[in-house]
């Protein structure tokens, strides 16, 4: 028998309606209420483990080289999607990403018990390959169902709207599955590398001249007619994987949680799926408590952080205008009332970063060792800002998600050393040094005090 059958799952209104559907089922909204949905689990029946146990069942399945338990999410599939066969699961070893004690850039602002949760060291180099395996598993298994009923009716081609990260990771793990994968991205707002994965595992790709909200509306219409199965973060599932980043933080710092989490956030789908993991341990007595919540903003795309000041209750969507921070870009969050929730359970904050402090903030940690994308930069900066303002203490321990590989954004990030990003001082730039095929001319250069005269300026 598959590990964690004996245990259930399903979807449950998020507002509170009455009823329980499968998993298995396309739904994305309540049918009552068309409220978003959660995934909820039997707490109760998931006590026959003792908190020792679980975490023992846990170690010895970290990294595990025995598939699929190795990955960092159905290695704790009795937490996530517990009726996924093996046969059904679609998996790439994801998860498992290191916790770096960025200690070079703790002692720079007064805070040693600083680590940086690195998600961008994944297959297709961002986060939501956490999600996405769940999410393409139970797809996979409901399609196998039905074939074998001989229904028919399931939308079989996966679709999402996207700015980069999820149409990368759907049509990865779409591409493993034998799926057909359908992404719609916003023209012209995408970097190169994000825009090749998705045509590099045969998606059908459609650059749309509208922003991130637009590709939600379209993309939202074509799931309410049944023409494809929606991927975005609206869909639970993508939740339940994504919130094993909250259970691996604990794991690797010896089974404790930090005071602070902070994560960069623009559809909010992240915030609801830390707080639920942070919850399920402490539900189930493996932690005591939850860390504070940092939910960062790009100043550009800010509508949580507007609500918050104002305490508000609701988020209102917004505009959001052009930022770095491309990938939250996002001005209509679709997770919006599952992250307030998470915000107030989790005692949690929102902060905002302008371009200028997201492109520094990225420019100042990659000078400590880091490589981080602009929306790591946004979390960073966030960060700085809680310090300086005395709310992150120096005797706290802070926990920063980075979202996705520095490497997807060599534009943004050579942009900013040439000095080229629109807007963007680039304080901390460090340009490279032309100069002639001279050892003495190299030597020079080398010593603080050195200067010469590039070769490009030199008289031939």
């Amino acid at each position: 028998m598959t590990p964690g059958a004996e245990y259930r799952s399903y979807f449950r209104c998020f507002s509170g309606c009455p009823g329980e559907h499968e998993l298995t089922e396309p739904l994305y909204r309540c049918p009552s209420c068309a409220g978003l949905l959660m995934v909820h689990h039997d707490v109760d029946a998931l006590r026959d483990r003792s908190p020792d146990a679980w975490k023992r069942l846990f170690d010895e399945r970290f990294r595990s080289t025995k598939a699929p338990l190795g990955s960092g999410v159905w290695g704790k599939r009795e937490w996530v999607a517990p009726g996924v066969e093996d046969a059904h699961v679609v998996s790439t070893g994801e998860g498992g990403a290191p916790l770096f004690h960025a200690e070079r850039l703790g002692r720079q602002i007064g805070l040693p018990e600083l680590w940086v949760k690195q998600c961008g060291q994944a297959h297709t180099g961002s986060f939501k390959d956490l999600g996405m395996t769940v999410l393409v598993s139970v797809v996979s298994k409901a399609i196998a169902e039905r074939s074998a009923r001989g229904d028919g009716t399931f939308p079989e081609v996966l679709a999402c709207a996207s700015t980069g990260d999820t149409s990368a990771s759907l049509s990865a793990y779409g591409a493993v599955a034998g799926l057909p994968v359908a992404v719609l991205l916003p023209r012209g707002r995408v970097s190169t590398a994000q825009l090749v994965q998705p045509l590099a595992h045969g998606a059908k790709v459609f650059a749309l001249d509208t922003d991130f909200d637009g590709c939600m509306r379209v993309v939202g219409e074509l799931a309410r007619r049944g023409l494809i199965y929606l991927a975005n973060s609206m869909n639970p599932l993508r939740i339940e994987g994504q919130k094993t980043v909250a259970i691996e933080v604990a794991q690797q710092m010896g089974w404790r949680v930090p005071d602070w989490v902070i994560l960069p956030s623009g559809n909010l789908g992240n915030a609801a799926a830390l707080h639920a993991g942070f919850r399920m341990m402490q539900d189930l007595g493996l932690t005591e408590r939850m860390p504070r919540l940092c939910v960062a903003q790009a100043e550009r795309a800010n509508p949580m952080y507007r609500a918050f000041v104002e305490h508000k209750r609701t988020i209102e969507p917004v505009v959001a205008r052009a930022t770095v921070a491309s990938a939250i870009q996002i001005g209509d969050p679709v997770s919006a009332p599952r992250a307030m929730a998470a915000l107030a359970a989790m005692d949690g904050v929102v902060e905002q970063a302008t371009e200028d402090e997201i492109a520094d903030a990225c420019a100042r940690a990659d000078r400590t060792g880091l490589y981080t994308c602009p929306h790591t930069g946004v979390a960073l900066a966030a960060l700085f800002k809680l310090r300086d303002k005395g709310l992150v203490t120096a005797d706290a321990s802070a926990v920063v998600v980075s979202t996705a590989s520095g490497l997807k954004f060599t534009e943004f990030k050579l942009g900013y050393h040439e000095g080229k990003l629109p807007g963007i001082t680039s304080s901390l730039a460090n340009h490279a040094i032309e100069i002639a095929a001279d050892p003495d001319l190299v030597a020079r250069a080398l010593t603080p005090s050195g200067s010469v005269t590039s070769s490009r300026n030199r008289s031939s």
